[in-house]
């Protein structure tokens, strides 16, 4: 592996706002993530009206205090990679893009006629919150090991859309069409609201029979609970097993999601390694 010399603005650059492993990336990521939630919290206080009517002024200079620091984000990441034009297009390139653009726009909606329009753009502006996505360094280890628990988790699911079915059809019989269990679907629907231990309560069972069968549907949910919990855990264990020590985003092109195995990045071809 290459080890870039040390004078490489770009490469520390990178380092800084694409990786998470070194301090100065761990810096950059929790201040980033400050500036973001504290964005949308001055987005959220001035769409309250008393709020608005006394500091408006204040939140505006703040929301493009923050315009002005995210732009500056948004400019370092394409100069610190050597094809930005990939990240550009990219699914978190294009986030970045929508988080800055109805602030810009705003300035050309002026007047009452415009300004449900103004409104519209500012709810634009919660798209920052999926810049959060910049932060999630597992999120390419997480996917594995959700993809190797969909067979399982698939397997599990049908069997409780059978369980729910079985049950439901049980207690139509029970309550004999009455206290809501007109029909089989409305029966199943109790089932699920009640296995889920969401429990609405808008169809309950009220003879003896009924409240037994709801009893052992109660139980079952709880125990239920635990089963893709534990699947879900055992996969997470196994992939961090074979888990390799890889750059978070790609030097060149700036983009995730690489294999655990990989050394050449899959969107351009650039090496992971410099």
């Amino acid at each position: 592996m290459a080890i870039p010399p040390s004078n490489d603005w770009r490469f520390r650059l990178h380092e800084i706002i694409y990786e998470s492993n070194t301090r100065a990336g761990k810096a950059f990521d929790v201040g980033l993530l400050i500036a973001i939630f504290t964005s949308i919290l001055i987005v959220m206080l001035d769409s309250v009206a008393s709020i608005h009517q006394h500091y408006g002024k204040l939140l505006h200079t703040l929301e493009w205090g923050y315009t002005a620091l995210f732009t500056i984000e948004y400019i370092l990441r394409l100069v610190s990679i050597k094809r930005p034009i990939l990240y550009v297009v990219s699914l978190l390139g294009i986030i970045d893009l929508i988080a800055l653009i109805p602030s810009y726009l705003s300035i050309f909606f002026i007047g009452a006629q415009s300004l449900l329009v103004f409104r519209a753009l500012r709810l634009l502006r919660v798209f920052r919150i999926f810049k959060l996505g910049h932060f999630l360094t597992e999120i390419n280890f997480l996917k594995e090991a959700l993809k190797g628990s969909v067979r399982k988790i698939s397997v599990f699911l049908l069997t409780v859309l059978t369980l729910t079915v079985i049950l439901g059809s049980i207690m139509y019989l029970v309550e004999k069409r009455e206290n809501g269990f007109s029909n089989i679907p409305e029966s199943v629907y109790w089932a699920i609201v009640t296995i889920t231990t969401v429990g609405y309560g808008d169809i309950s069972p009220v003879t003896p029979m009924g409240k037994f069968v709801a009893s052992v549907v109660m139980l079952i949910g709880y125990a239920i609970i635990a089963v893709p919990t534990g699947i879900i855990t055992h996969d997470i264990a196994m992939a961090a097993r074979q888990r390799k020590d890889l750059p978070e985003a790609c030097p060149s092109c700036g983009r995730e999601g690489h294999e655990a195995d990989a050394l050449f990045c899959k969107y351009c071809g650039s090496s992971l390694f410099r």
